[in-house]
Order: structure tokens, then sequence, then C-alpha cells
């Protein structure tokens, strides 16, 4: 890896001479805000580059990309975001669910905002619209949030006998609570029990699977959350671990060995916030650029995963599937 690729990945204060250097010589420069961590937004990251590419821009080339990673603390958010409006970029991609958009929602009125969300922009309280948000914010946006009902129903049909059922919610999320209701609503509208257990920090993750086994639970719902993204590798170990079945918002989870997603693929999303950034830098408004939502929500199933769980996936879902890892 080249050396300016990397001070790019890393983005911080080592980035910040070379975008200087990029605005003196009319390089438009790109803020670039994340909840996440760059070790594990490699694939996301490609896809937002991607759609950059699709609008004529390179990174390196003709732009250039400041970057800030929050690495799961919410908390960092409005300060990095204020970083990036200090640096005068010209266009911010806020990605990593609604933490980084309202962050720099917060931070600036007047640089175009690029949102890359897991739920509803309007109910987040971003836009006024969908089709003409207005303002300096649009973006594309996972409607992950909204499948948690559909994701308690699959989750039963894998388990029909079972009624003891929880969901793992990272209570620092903007929009946990919400989504937690739905799903207790979901539960009861099922005959279920659902209990709710927080985590915001790896141990309390570990904590959480602790009351898990405690608590007797037949499946387990991961709910939307960046952080949680984040954490794949450690929840996906643990499900497997204490045995129990789990439920996943994105297939990234499949990825690291997961049971079961349903859910759109989040590179979509980052794809087309890079295709509206380029498009932004060529002249278009912000305020005239709808919302993009997922036109497809997969449900992918790791067999393997379910062999070691001693589990038999009912033929009701096996049909269902989009996907199927053997």
């Amino acid at each position: 890896m080249k050396r300016r690729e990397f001070i790019s990945l890393l983005g911080g204060a080592a980035g910040w001479p070379l975008a200087a250097r990029a605005q003196q010589q009319g390089m438009p420069v790109i803020g670039f805000l994340s909840s996440r961590s760059p070790a594990e937004s490699g694939s996301a990251l490609a896809a937002f580059r991607q759609g950059l590419g699709q609008a004529g821009y390179f990174e390196g080339k003709n732009v250039t990309i400041e970057y800030r990673w929050a690495e799961g603390q919410y908390d960092r958010l409005p300060a990095l975001a204020a970083e990036l409006v200090a640096r005068q970029v010209a266009a911010m991609a806020a990605v990593g669910d609604e933490p980084s958009a309202l962050a720099a929602k917060a931070a600036t009125a007047t640089i175009p905002i690029v949102c890359s969300l897991g739920g509803d922009p309007v109910e987040a309280g971003l836009v006024d619209s969908l089709n003409r948000p207005g303002g300096n914010i649009t973006g594309a946006t996972l409607m992950a949030q909204e499948m948690g009902p559909k994701r308690l129903e699959l989750a039963h049909q894998l388990v029909p006998n079972s009624k003891a059922f929880a969901a793992l919610v990272n209570p620092k999320f903007p929009l946990a609570l919400a989504e937690a209701r739905d799903m207790q609503a979901a539960a009861r509208s099922l005959g279920l029990q659902l209990a709710v257990f927080d985590a915001s920090t790896q141990s309390e993750i570990d904590a959480a699977f602790a009351g898990l086994v405690r608590h007797k639970v037949d499946a387990l719902l991961i709910n939307t959350d960046p952080f949680l993204l984040g954490q794949r590798e450690q929840i996906v170990q643990l499900a497997a671990r204490t045995n129990v079945p789990a439920m996943y918002f994105l297939s990234d989870f499949i990825d690291a060995g997961g049971l079961m997603s349903y859910g759109p693929k989040v590179a979509n999303s980052y794809r087309q916030a890079g295709i509206y950034v380029g498009r932004i830098l060529k002249g278009e408004k912000v305020r005239e650029l709808p919302f993009v939502l997922p036109t497809r929500f997969d449900l992918v199933i790791n067999l393997r995963s379910a062999r070691a769980l001693g589990l038999d996936i009912p033929t009701v879902l096996l049909i269902r599937a989009d996907e199927v890892i053997e």
C-alpha cells in the first residue's frame, strides 16, 4: 500500500497536510465521517469509492478524502464532524447510520451531507421528505430497523416450538429504543416473550451472552446498530459458544460465520452515497436528490453454522431463502 493511501485510510491529523495541499491545488476535499472503525469497514469503504468512481471521481487523482472514524464511540462524532467543517470540505459523507448523520447535521447547515442510514431519515428528524429532502442532507437508507418485526417472525419460524426470545440492543444508538419497542409489540402479537439485553461495549456483550444462558433463551436477534456490526466476529463466536441460534440484520454477520440474516446489502447504501457525493461535486443540488431506498431484502442462511448448532432448518425457510451457504 502506498504511503498516501495508508494516511488517507487512517484519516485524522496525519491526513490534514495532504488535504491542505489538495485545496491549494483546487482538488475538492470530501469529508468522510463514520461511526464505525476502518479495520472492519473495508468492503463498505470500497463500495463508497466505487460509487465515487461511477461519478468520475477517484481518490488521489481528482479528489481527496478526509477520514474521521468514531470506532463505535458515538460521543466522539460531534467533535469529528466539527473538524471536517473546519477543514471546509466540499461535501461530507456521514455513514454508519444515524449517529454520524445527526452529528453532521448539528455541525453544519451549509455543507452538503450525504448519509448512509439504517432507518427512516424522516423519523430520525434528518429531513422532512424522502422524495424532496430540502436543506443540505440526502443519501441512502437500508430501512433495516423497520425490518425488526420481520426478523422476529423469521426467527420464530426457525425455532417454531420456542417462546423465549431475546434481542441484543445498544442503548446508545439513537433509534434503539424505538426498534426494541416495535419488536416487543411484534412478539406479543405472536405470543412470544422477548427479553432485551443492553450492550454498548465489548465487555457488556460478553455479559449479555452470559445473561442469555441464565435466562435459557431459545433464539437471539441482533438489533440494528453500527457498533454491534463492528463487533460481529465477537457476537458470532459467542452465539456459537453458547449454542444460541441468532438472527442478524445484515449478511456481513453471515460472512463472519453467523447463522441467518434478513436485510439489504449495506454495500449498496455506501455505493449510492459515493455516487451522490460525486454528483454534488459536479454541481447538482443536494436538496433535489431524493433519498434512495433498498429494492430488496435478502434472507441468507448458513447451513454450516446450523449443523454446528445441531439445528435443522425448516423447509419453509430454505424455500424462502435468497441465499443458502452449504
